[in-house]
Parts: C-alpha cells; sequence; structure tokens
C-alpha cells in the first residue's frame, strides 16, 4: 500500500498471537508484579507489530506503556524503545521489566519515563521529535474485559486487579467522552515524534457497559482522523487459539457467565474474540494544505 509515495507493509489482516497461553507469554520475561496490572498487552501481539514495521535500530515508542510490554520486546528485537507511564505504580515494575531484558541480553534500549502523555511531545526528549518509526499502545477501557480471575473452594469465584488506580486524572477513571478527548491529545503529540512514513499501532476492543456494546475501535478511528491521523489499514489480533481450523478460547470465567447469561435471557450475546488494530500514519503535507 502506498501513502503519499511511501511503502507501507500491510500484513495478514487476522493475526494469530494467542497460540501460546498469555501467562506463559510472560512466563520468566516479565517481573512476577507484572500479573498486578489490569491490562496487559500480549508480548507476542507487540512482537508482531514491531517485527513488522519496524527495523533493528528504529524507535519504538509507548505513550501508555504500562508495565512496559512494548518496550521490553522491542529491546528484545533490538529497537530503541521510549515508554511514558502516568502510574508511577505501573512505572516502577516497567522499570523493573526493563532491567530484567537487558540482563537477559536485550540489545535494544529501554528509557521509561513517568508522565502525563497528554502533555507529548513537550514530555519525551527532543531526540525523539521526528524519530519514531513506530508508536504501539492501547488506551484503557471496559472494566469486564481487565483483571485477573481466580477461584478456589473456599472463597468460590472472584475478579481482582481490574483497575488502573484510583486517580481521577488517570483516563481510565473518565467517562467516554473524556477518555477520547484524552487519548485524542496523546494522538496528537505521539504523531509530532513519528518519522516519516512511520506507523502508529493502536490495539483496542469493543466492551459492553450497563449490557450496551460500546464500539470504542469505531470511536478511536474517528477521533485519529479528526486529528489529522490517516488509516493505512485494520487488523484482528486473535485472543484465541487457533487448533486444527477451530478456535480455542482463551476468554475468562466472567465473560463466559456473561455470554450464557445473556444466551439464556434470549440475549445472542458473543464472547469477543479478538482487538482490533487500528494501523494509522500521519496525513501527507500536500493533503493537509488542499
Amino acid at each position: 500500500m502506498r501513502v503519499a509515495d511511501r511503502h507501507i507493509p500491510v500484513p495478514l489482516t487476522v493475526w494469530a498471537v494467542s497460540q501460546t497461553l498469555p501467562r506463559f507469554q510472560r512466563l520468566n520475561r516479565y517481573v512476577p508484579e507484572s500479573l498486578a496490572h489490569p491490562a496487559r498487552m500480549l508480548p507476542a501481539l507487540a512482537r508482531h507489530i514491531i517485527e513488522t514495521f519496524t527495523e533493528p535500530g528504529d524507535l519504538v515508542v509507548d505513550p501508555m506503556c504500562g508495565i512496559g510490554t512494548t518496550l521490553v520486546e522491542a529491546a528484545h528485537l533490538g529497537r530503541h524503545a521510549l515508554g511514558i507511564e502516568y502510574e508511577s505504580r505501573w512505572a516502577v515494575i516497567g522499570r523493573a521489566n526493563a532491567t530484567l531484558a537487558l540482563t537477559q541480553g536485550a540489545t535494544g534500549t529501554i528509557r521509561l519515563l513517568t508522565g502525563d502523555s497528554r502533555q507529548l511531545p513537550a514530555l519525551a526528549p527532543e531526540a525523539a521529535r521526528g524519530k519514531a518509526a513506530l508508536v504501539l499502545t492501547s488506551p484503557p477501557y471496559g472494566k469486564a474485559t481487565h483483571g485477573t480471575v481466580e477461584a478456589d473452594r473456599e472463597n468460590g469465584v472472584r475478579k481482582r486487579d481490574y483497575t488502573y488506580s484510583t486517580g481521577r486524572g488517570n483516563l481510565a477513571n473518565t467517562d467516554l467522552t473524556d477518555l477520547l478527548a484524552g487519548f485524542a491529545d496523546i494522538l496528537t503529540g505521539a504523531a509530532a515524534l513519528l518519522r516519516p512514513g512511520g506507523i502508529i499501532a493502536i490495539a483496542v476492543r469493543p466492551y459492553r457497559q450497563d449490557g450496551d456494546l460500546i464500539d470504542l475501535p469505531g470511536a478511536i478511528l474517528h477521533s485519529a482522523q479528526q486529528v489529522g491521523l490517516v488509516r493505512v489499514a485494520r487488523a484482528a489480533a486473535l485472543l484465541a487459539g487457533l487448533r486444527q481450523g477451530r478456535l480455542v478460547s482463551r476468554t475468562t470465567f466472567f465473560a463466559l457467565h456473561n455470554a450464557r447469561t445473556a444466551h439464556a435471557a434470549g440475549t445472542p450475546l458473543h464472547v469477543t474474540a479478538h482487538e482490533d488494530i487500528l494501523l494509522l500514519t500521519t496525513r501527507p503535507i500536500a493533503d493537509q494544505e488542499t
């Protein structure tokens, strides 16, 4: 595909990144404290995107980096990584993961800043402006899709670690309107960090709130276009494994329970089995002037 004479590779639109269970994707590669984060990007997904859209030595940026999955996978692939995290708790864990990656022989570099990525690009080092080959991130969304489920005979089934923080300034604790406005600010700043032909990749999925399906991918895409970004492609990253042409569910107990309850009540509710990947780039200057 060409965007203003720039060739941008577009891979297959369905990505099998859950062939291995998430806990095994992270085993011995991330510190145990990482499991407390409510919405960790799949390492295999981060690797696939980084390998597809960058080369060794390139700069990869994650403005909402959490416990640093994007940064760790980029460094293991020989890329240089810059991350920004609003919550100091996750930033500390992210730095621990960065240290672990470097001790395990990662050849890239990692820099993780604590701050509000709505202040990009001023928050990022000046040397990063116009240098990023890839901005890869994911916005917070839907408590129903986040967290860890535990079950035992004494306590039954329960959910834990499903919130990012209690701080009102965190986008995860705002309504949809404020989330979209804040994320639009982040995208505007992120675009200033991209080099010509660079890609912004956003991992996002729809979620249900009070029974209603919220099309967050569509809303994010609209916000991105409003700030001047152009869609290059859209892919689906499977949250289920593939075995002999069939999907192997990786969903949670609560997601299955909600779907079964809805079906019993006559509502054809289905479990989300993929994450939307929005692939964007900056609009060419010639297009902006017309």
